[in-house]
């Protein structure tokens, strides 16, 4: 195996800001403990190819409700290798929890950004079963899986990326 990426805590200050921005003001004291439980993705076995993410607070998702959770993690990886987010697989099966981005990409270059390349994942519970989705603050929520890309003989981009979404195409 390859080994190409390593995750890491994004700063208190960077979670306490997105925390702030996502959910509104808390108290500093309380976003400091939610921080501090940040677990770092894992694979759940040697044969895994994706690495869970853990909710870091309690989750409740009744059908047709999204919410957007800064994970306080964010990955260097090697360049030409990508991380694709997907949600896990029982939760997509079981209540058809979706990314709302369908499938999430972090690019290489998104750890130097200004956010420090903290990863969001925005989710919605798509059930058409009347299922409420529950997930405990530690489970796992979304996998991520590494993959190596290539690019096209006359490629010749050379912008610098600082920023997330939709900050590659302004």
């Amino acid at each position: 195996m390859k080994r190409i990426a390593k995750f890491e805590k994004v700063s208190l200050e960077q979670f306490t800001e997105a925390w702030t921005d996502t959910f509104g003001l808390e108290e500093e004291e309380k976003i400091e403990t939610i921080y501090e439980s940040v677990k770092l993705p894992k694979r759940a076995t040697a044969g895994s190819a994706g690495y869970d993410f853990y909710a870091p607070v309690d989750i409740v998702l009744k059908p047709g409700e999204t919410i957007k959770i800064p994970t306080g993690v964010r990955v260097w990886m090697e360049p030409e290798w990508v991380l694709k987010c997907y949600p896990r697989s029982g939760l997509g099966f079981k209540f058809r929890l979706q990314l709302n981005n369908t499938v999430g990409i972090i690019d290489s270059d998104y750890y130097n950004s200004d956010n420090e390349g903290h990863i969001f994942s925005k989710i919605t519970n798509d059930s058409n079963e009347d299922k409420t989705v529950e997930i405990k603050a530690g489970e796992g929520f979304m996998q991520g899986i590494f993959a190596e890309y290539g690019i096209t003989v006359d490629d010749d981009a050379s912008a610098v990326r600082n920023g997330g979404f939709g900050s590659t195409t302004k």
